[in-house]
């Protein structure tokens, strides 16, 4: 049975989606992927999708979502590291990324995040898999 991941961010347009982007190129056979922001924004940043194409991810599709765009109830729950309180989202597990957003850097940092943030949605899914979160 898949879990519902939904990654939390102020906006939505950077490390969020690149997450969610990541947990469907790479976890689709046991999540259920979401992303969304407290605040709205106009278009996920085109160096996010610049990188994540680079790694072989399409988020040409991808925008901005607010949190009333997703389910209410969710199984993990992923914050960014946006510094902010996001309002309560119904979840077994939750935790803090703490991510630096790389927006309005060079495309390096986008690199950076973009290969940080793969890294923890492959160690996310193995736990989901050795059922160590529940």
């Amino acid at each position: 049975m898949k879990k519902s991941v939904a990654f939390i961010c102020v906006h939505n347009s950077c490390r969020s989606q690149m997450a969610e982007g990541w947990a469907k190129h790479l976890g689709s056979d046991v999540l259920d992927v979401y992303s969304a922001g407290t605040e709205k924004y106009h278009e996920v940043k085109p160096l996010a999708v610049q990188v994540m194409e680079e790694a072989g991810v399409d988020m040409s599709g991808h925008r901005p979502k607010l949190l009333n765009e997703i389910p209410e109830e969710i199984d993990i729950l992923i914050t960014m590291g946006c510094n902010v309180v996001c309002p309560f989202i119904p979840n077994s597990h939750s935790e803090d990324w703490g991510l630096d957003d790389p927006s309005g850097g060079p495309i390096e940092g986008y690199r950076e995040t973009r290969d940080l943030i793969k890294e923890k949605v492959e160690d996310l899914i193995i736990r989901v898999k050795n059922n160590e979160i529940f």
